[in-house]
């Protein structure tokens, strides 16, 4: 019986390694645009750190994840039911996860407005910059690819839109691909203080269906479908942004932009980007293998 329990015990020391083999960096990342310094989590798969690969100088692709509002950058590592989540997809796909700090409700924009809210240039400049200087990125579009949950989602797909020039592919996670607060099933009070935080950002709205024409995805599609980027996007059937999402896939589908949509049971739940962010990194994978840099 105690033998039992001694290989028993080595035993889940030997999984809990193998899984977690993956390292995590936590890295600061100084903003020149906002005139102050965040931060960024890194996860680096095994690979990444072997002999045989630095002496080899074996370079990563990179995903970029971004959290949702009123989050911060190690969310992804610290709030999802199984938190080896990433460290396992690191592993299997050899790629760099990189979770970058986006402020608790910046949208991911470049505020005209707040000087210290300056997210898209963060995001797309100033943290890719800082990642390629200090690891041993593929600095090029095909090997960078980015998502995002909730906020973050729009984030990965507003980015990209505006960068295609800087991604392989782009993904949301129920993510809010119409910022109009009014198109969202929540309460009302929760809804006029995210109103409120936009036009903080952005200014006054304007009148419809989309206040902020340019900023917001359902005004997007027709970019979307010139910038041919590979998109992939889903949400929970019970997610409070689902119209939008709906709306955004409905619009793909008339300019005939290629793209995958999918909505599958859950709501705007840890549980549910813990089980959607594996599809998405496998759908990143496909076209990294296209792109000759998905390492085996």
């Amino acid at each position: 019986m105690v033998l039992a329990r001694i290989v028993g015990f080595l035993l889940v020391l030997v999984l809990s390694g193998s899984v977690r083999a993956a390292k995590v960096d936590t890295l600061e990342i100084q903003s020149t645009a906002m005139k102050r310094t965040l931060r960024a989590a890194v996860i680096l798969p095994e690979r990444y750190g072997e002999k045989k690969s630095r002496k080899a100088n074996q370079l990563f692709p990179v995903l970029y994840l971004l959290h949702g509002g009123t989050g911060g950058f190690r969310d992804w590592l610290t709030k999802t039911p199984d938190k080896t989540l990433l460290h396992r997809l690191a592993d299997h796909y050899n790629l760099i996860i990189v979770t970058p700090d986006g402020d608790p409700t910046s949208y991911y924009f470049d505020s005209p407005l707040v000087a210290s809210s300056q997210f898209e240039t963060f995001i797309s400049k100033e943290v890719v910059e800082k990642i390629d200087n200090t690891y041993r990125t593929i600095r090029d579009r095909k090997g960078r690819v980015i998502a995002g949950l909730s906020m973050g989602g729009h984030g990965a797909m507003f980015i990209s839109s505006r960068h295609p020039e800087l991604y392989a592919a782009a993904g949301s996670m129920s993510g809010v691909m119409n910022i109009n607060t009014a198109t969202w099933k929540v309460a009302a009070d929760f809804a006029k203080s995210r109103a409120e935080n936009l036009a903080r950002l952005l200014g006054p709205p304007k009148e419809g269906n989309a206040p902020y024409p340019g900023l917001t995805m359902v005004t997007l599609a027709d970019r979307l479908k010139s910038n041919s980027l590979p998109l992939i996007f889903d949400i929970g059937v019970d997610d409070f942004l689902i119209e939008g999402n709906r709306d955004l896939h409905r619009q793909l589908v008339e300019n005939k932009t290629p793209h995958d949509y999918t909505e599958r049971p859950g709501a705007h739940t840890w549980e549910y980007w813990e089980n959607a962010l594996p599809y998405q990194v496998l759908f990143f994978s496909k076209i990294l293998k296209a792109n000759n840099l998905l390492i085996p």
